[in-house]
């Protein structure tokens, strides 16, 4: 349950963070952010895996990148069905909008340790130097 509430918490700015952001995703109240932010949760619990399993050769051939259309038909889909209080005008606005929050969730997500995102920086030893040789003359031929 606290997982379920830090990610909610989490989408939440993120949306939040998109309505300010992207020309184009409005809303009226905050209980209609509450509720886009619910219900655009409950959807990608639900409806996301259903559409990548069906939409998987799409997927391979772009490399993964129609995971965004994804987002973003979720996103206009929210925007429909709570329309007086959140609304996505267009299919650009929800590309955008779901672009800032699948950075943003996936910052937050990987600060705050929840979710399977995480961000990982590795800093490695550089190769050894190869000794010297001063053995000679070289001869390139």
């Amino acid at each position: 349950m606290k997982a379920f509430l830090k990610r909610s918490v989490i989408t939440g700015l993120a949306v939040i963070l998109a309505v300010h952001v992207v020309a184009g995703i409005d809303y009226k109240t905050p209980e209609g952010l509450i509720l886009a932010t619910l219900l655009l949760g409950i959807l990608n619990a639900f409806v996301r895996p259903v559409m990548v399993v069906l939409t998987l050769p799409l997927l391979i051939f772009t490399l993964g990148l129609f995971i965004l259309v994804i987002n973003a038909l979720l996103l206009w889909w929210v925007g429909h069905l709570l329309q007086p209080d959140f609304t996505v005008d267009t299919f650009g606005s929800a590309f955008w909008g779901s672009l800032i929050i699948s950075i943003v969730s996936l910052v937050l997500n990987s600060l705050t340790k929840s979710g399977d995102s995480s961000l990982n920086f590795h800093r490695s030893k550089p190769p050894p130097r190869p000794p010297k040789d001063d053995g000679g003359p070289v001869i390139d031929i």
